[in-house]
C-alpha cells in the first residue's frame, strides 16, 4: 500500500488509516464480512478475503486527498476548538483599535452624526422626550455594532485580497496541471498523485480568493446599506413625534440584519471575530457620555 507522505504538522498516516477504518459503514462491513466468513464452511479462505479487501479499501481511502484533507480540517479545528473557547467575545475598544484610519473616521462620522440627531431631538421636543429615548435603544446600537462590525470584517477582507493575486493563482494552477498531464503521459504514478492533490490545494486557493472577492463587494453594498438607514433613522427621531413608529423602524432595520450577520459568521476564520455575536455594547450611551 502506497500513500501520499503527509503534510508537516499534519495528522499523520496512523490518523487517515485510524479514521478510515473507524468509519461506521466500515466497521459494520468488516465485522460483518469477519463473522460471516467465521461461519461459513471455508473460514480459512473467506477470512484473509476479507482481510485483503479491508486493506485495498484503507490504501484507497487514505491515498484520496479529499479524504486526507478532510481529516487535517478536522484535526485543526479540534486544535483550535479550547483556544476559540476561552477567547474574549470582542468588545467597543479592541474592534474600534484595529480599525485603520478610513474605516475608523467613517465610524466615528456616523455615531457623531446620531449623538448630533440625538441632541436636536432633545431641543426639539425638551429634555426627557421619548424621541431621544429612542436613539439609544439596544436594536439602534445592534445596528451601529453591526455596522462597525463589518468595517473590520471589510478590513480584514481587503488585507487577505491584497496579500494574494489571482493571477498569479491561475498561473500556478494552470502549470501545475500542464505538468500534471506530462506525468500521466510517463506513467509516474507518484509524481501523478503528488499534483493531484497540489492541483486541488491551488484550485481551493483560487476558489477562496473568489469568495472573499465576493464577500467583499458584498460587505461594500451593505454598508451603505446600513449607513443610510442608521441615518435615516435618527433624522426620523427629529421629525417625527410617534415614538413607536420610530422603534418600529429600528427594529425592522435591526430584524434585517439576520442575513448580514450570517455572512460575518462565515467569514469568521478571515476576520477573526468569530461567532461572537452578542449583546452589542451601549454605543451611543457612551458616546454621548464622552462628549460631556
Amino acid at each position: 500500500m502506497t500513500a501520499e507522505a503527509p503534510r508537516s504538522g499534519g495528522p499523520g498516516l496512523g490518523r487517515y488509516l485510524r479514521e478510515a477504518f473507524l468509519f461506521r459503514w466500515n466497521l459494520l462491513f468488516f465485522l460483518g464480512g469477519l463473522a460471516a466468513a467465521a461461519i461459513s464452511p471455508v473460514p480459512d479462505v473467506l477470512l484473509p478475503l476479507v482481510g485483503a479487501i479491508e486493506l485495498v479499501y484503507l490504501g484507497g481511502l487514505v491515498s484520496a486527498p479529499k479524504f486526507r484533507a478532510a481529516i487535517d480540517a478536522q484535526a485543526r479545528a479540534k486544535a483550535r476548538g479550547p483556544l476559540a473557547a476561552d477567547a474574549p467575545a470582542p468588545t467597543l475598544e479592541s474592534v474600534l483599535a484595529g480599525l485603520e484610519g478610513p474605516a475608523r473616521r467613517r465610524f466615528d462620522a456616523l455615531r457623531g452624526r446620531c449623538v448630533e440627531m440625538q441632541r436636536l431631538a432633545e431641543g426639539v421636543r425638551g429634555h426627557g422626550a421619548t424621541g431621544a429615548d429612542e436613539l439609544r435603544t439596544p436594536a439602534l446600537d445592534r445596528l451601529l455594532w453591526a455596522f462597525l462590525r463589518l468595517l473590520s470584517s471589510q478590513q480584514a477582507l481587503q488585507r487577505f485580497l491584497a496579500a494574494a493575486d489571482p493571477a498569479n493563482l491561475e498561473r500556478d494552477l494552470g502549470g501545475l496541471r500542464e505538468r500534471h498531464a506530462k506525468a500521466k503521459e510517463r506513467g509516474d504514478e507518484r509524481i501523478v498523485r503528488a499534483l493531484t492533490d497540489a492541483i486541488a490545494t491551488a484550485e481551493l486557493r483560487l476558489e477562496n480568493h473568489r469568495k472573499a472577492a465576493s464577500n467583499a463587494e458584498f460587505l461594500g453594498v451593505e454598508l451603505d446599506r446600513i449607513e443610510g438607514k442608521i441615518q435615516a433613522l435618527v433624522e426620523m427621531a427629529v421629525s417625527h413625534q410617534d415614538a413607536d413608529l420610530l422603534s418600529s423602524q429600528v427594529d425592522s432595520v435591526a430584524a434585517s440584519m439576520a442575513q448580514t450577520e450570517q455572512a460575518v459568521r462565515e467569514m469568521n476564520q478571515i476576520t477573526g471575530l468569530g461567532e461572537q455575536l452578542a449583546e452589542p455594547p451601549p454605543i451611543l450611551a457612551a458616546a454621548a457620555q464622552e462628549e460631556r
